[in-house]
């Protein structure tokens, strides 16, 4: 997430914010609730320091940005779901595609509905409005929110991988 967002002193260019990713895997892999509250005052500070440094404009930053912690909330709530039916094994791959796609689709409305109706930045804010804008950012969000999932948990199989084969060399 420090690398990926915003456009601060640690930003890696051209790579999309790894943001939903890092809330949803966090909830799948960490235990303590506490990371949740540190994970969101991380994502603030980010913003906040781009802001400062002058690296993003204000666009973003509104009474709106609130809803960026339900968003993140119901990312985190979607991997602790799918933690609970998680098993080192393929067959656990669609649980988490659906598990995936059902939280994005709980975070994109809270955290772009909520942007698009009160931010203030559309003043004919319209339910027909927002619905036509989702077929256009939608997918971005979710192809990126899949790829990082993907790749963090491609890197969690490979180091169970190495961990049980440790295991077995030690053992043998």
């Amino acid at each position: 997430m420090v690398c990926t967002r915003g456009q601060h002193f640690a930003t890696v260019d051209a790579l999309p914010s790894a943001s939903w990713a890092v809330f949803f895997l966090a909830g799948a892999l960490l235990r303590p609730a506490w990371l949740f509250p540190a994970f969101f005052v991380l994502s603030s500070l980010l913003d906040l320091a781009s802001l400062a440094l002058g690296r993003v404009t204000d666009w973003c930053l509104s009474p709106a940005y609130w809803a960026l912690a339900l968003a993140y909330g119901a990312l985190w709530w979607g991997g602790r779901i799918y933690a609970r039916m998680h098993r080192d094994r393929l067959a656990t791959v669609p649980m988490l595609a659906l598990t995936l796609l059902a939280t994005s689709v709980v975070a994109y409305l809270i955290s772009k509905g909520g942007f698009y109706f009160l931010s203030g930045r559309y003043p004919d804010a319209s339910w027909a409005g927002f619905v036509e804008r989702i077929p256009r950012y939608y997918p971005r969000a979710l192809g990126t929110l899949a790829g990082y999932v993907g790749a963090g948990f491609a890197v969690y199989a490979a180091a169970r991988l190495i961990e049980s084969r440790q295991r077995a060399g030690a053992a043998a």
